[in-house]
């Protein structure tokens, strides 16, 4: 069938549409059968479809871009290791080789052969998180990527339909929680199972014996559309910055973003080496992020394929913190991958009239605990506490738009879903004791940064435990634009008062909680130019205080919190 001509180009377009509803189907199947809360609950996965050459057709709408666009490059590695002439029926495979799929230990990418009429016709794979992978845990500790967990080279999780018993056992000996990990790679290659199913029947539905026109048409029109968007940009070379808190030390990442007629090129020459802790990102992972940042102001409404991507190209010199290799550690790889949006956002800010969104908290806040049997008196507690092993998103505020306030609380760019305490409390001895907005923690601005949030974790009759703290953007604050202020720096610590340091795996004694504060987005434009009736809400909402609003916006407040209007003119300079 060619893609030339009206009605096939019609055709193909509503098999595409198609598609995408089935790779939404197969991260849906995710979502019910997932074991642990990492998926079920926040959606840490990604799901998606490819062809016969490894290039990806389409992905679901649910999920993050660091697992989806990392996995764009990962089918490749499973067909050097398994070309599509030594599958069989029944065959699915499996790794989570940071340096081949998502970047860490802790992401699982399974992979299933899709047959038609005795053929493979496409792949269907997905990355997810799991609890735990054994080894330090999920932490930025680790030295070296020995010490981060179980690495599963590309092989079989089934043979002809028999599951690898071999290494269901040895996941079961290094793993933490055995039921929940075990139960989650079953979920993720019945996912795939399901997209294969669907795909099958839509090809019948539309008597397709395989997808190379359909995938023709896919990447070619992506890779046009994406083009013709870059060629309306102004053309050049745009710098940008960004300073981050680091383990022990300032990280720098620096970007040089050139814009010419077809393609946008990001260079990262002059970032900070690679550390010695596990903060270091493989180069799949930066090209993820990367790519997302670019997509999201060029052209966010081209469906993410193997096609859209290939106009967004990079560099990250080896040996660079954004450009790993073995052995380096890299379990705590998200804390700077998701600050490179942020990062290629200050490139494209200089390119676009109307400016791009302020910094934001951008690296999840999320709560890694752990507990297990104590009876020290070292601790402060005796006795017993139930062994568990924790994880738990949480998010800051994003940084204001050119036209709109930033989102409070809100996972950018990760996309991940906020889990409800109830679903954590329901199977871990934790108490949630407050979660609430952080009032003003979003930078100033006449469009406001978003705001963090303050959370206090306990554990049940105050037991004790670790937290495997991975926190950014507590000594670099995200920054406004345009006018606009920085957003509130982030805090950890007891309540106590105590201090607690932003990374490594620390312990919280008995009878005091952990408190997080998360950082607020940056503001953009002149506070001033805010409209007072907004700065009057953001009062009455305890987003900010009348001080806040008196000092930083320039806006007076009668005693029933509305705007003094005289007194208002009077601070802006208004006649």
């Amino acid at each position: 069938m060619s893609s030339s001509g009206g009605i096939s180009a019609i055709r193909n377009q509503i098999m595409w549409n198609r598609l995408i509803s089935v790779v939404e189907e197969q991260a849906q199947t995710l979502v019910r059968t997932s074991f642990s809360t990492s998926v079920r609950e926040a959606g840490d996965l990604a799901a998606s479809v490819f062809d016969t050459q490894g290039r990806m057709l389409a992905q679901a709408v649910t999920g993050t871009p660091g697992h989806i666009n990392a996995m764009a490059e990962a089918i490749i590695h499973f067909l050097a290791r398994y070309p599509i002439d030594v599958m069989e029926p029944g065959d699915v495979f499996i790794t989570n080789d940071p340096w081949q799929t998502s970047g860490h230990l802790h992401d699982v990418t399974v992979v299933t052969p899709t047959y038609h009429k005795g053929c493979v016709v496409a792949l269907f794979a997905n990355t997810c998180h799991v609890v735990d992978i054994g080894g330090r845990g999920f932490g930025p500790d680790a030295n070296q990527v020995f010490e981060e967990g179980v690495n599963i080279p590309i092989m079989h999780l089934f043979r002809r339909g028999e599951v690898n018993e071999t290494l269901i056992s040895i996941l079961e000996t290094n793993v933490r929680e055995p039921g929940q990990v075990v139960g989650d790679i079953y979920a993720f290659a019945g996912a795939n199972d399901i997209g294969s199913e669907r795909l099958v029947a839509m090809m019948e539905e539309f008597g397709q014996d395989d997808l190379s026109d359909l995938g023709g048409f896919i990447i070619e029109n992506s890779r046009l559309a994406t083009i013709e968007r870059i060629a309306k940009l102004k053309k050049g070379s745009f710098s940008n910055v960004l300073t981050m808190d680091g383990y022990d030390k300032p990280v720098t990442l620096s970007a040089e973003l050139t814009v010419s007629d077809d393609n946008i090129h990001v260079d990262y020459t002059g970032t900070s080496p690679a550390s010695r802790y596990g903060i270091n990102v493989v180069l799949n992972y930066t090209k993820a992020y990367t790519c997302f940042g670019v997509k999201c102001v060029v052209a966010p409404d081209i469906p993410n394929n193997y096609g859209s991507l290939l106009p967004i190209t990079f560099h990250a010199p080896e040996g660079c913190i954004l450009n790993v290799q073995r052995p380096f550690a890299v379990a705590a790889r998200h804390i700077i991958g998701h600050l490179l949006p942020d990062t290629v956002l200050g490139c494209l800010h200089q390119v676009l009239e109307e400016g791009c969104q302020a910094e934001g908290s951008a690296s999840m806040w999320n709560l890694q605990l752990r507990g297990g049997v104590v009876t020290s008196a070292k601790s402060g507690y005796q006795g017993y506490v139930p062994e568990f092993d924790l994880l738990h998103f949480n998010s800051g505020g994003m940084g204001a738009r050119p036209t709109k306030d930033g989102l409070s609380s809100t996972a950018f760019p990760s996309g991940i879903r906020g889990i409800p305490v109830e679903a954590t409390e329901a199977i871990t001895p934790i108490v949630f004791w407050r979660k609430e907005f952080r009032e003003g923690s979003g930078g100033a601005g006449q469009f406001r940064g978003g705001c963090g949030q303050v959370m206090e974790v306990g554990g049940v009759d105050d037991i004790p435990f670790d937290v495997l703290a991975m926190y950014e953007r507590v000594d670099n604050a995200p920054r406004g634009r345009n006018g606009g202020q920085d957003g509130a720096a982030g805090r950890v610590s007891l309540t106590d008062g105590k201090p607690m340091r932003s990374k490594g795996q620390q312990h919280i004694p008995s009878g005091t909680h952990l408190v997080l504060e998360m950082a607020g987005g940056g503001g953009f434009g002149d506070p001033a130019t805010r409209d007072s009736e907004r700065v009057a809400e953001d009062v009455r909402n305890e987003l900010i205080t009348s001080e806040v609003a008196y000092v930083d916006y320039k806006v007076a407040l009668n005693d029933d919190g509305s705007v003094d209007e005289r007194a208002t003119q009077s601070l802006r300079g208004v006649s």
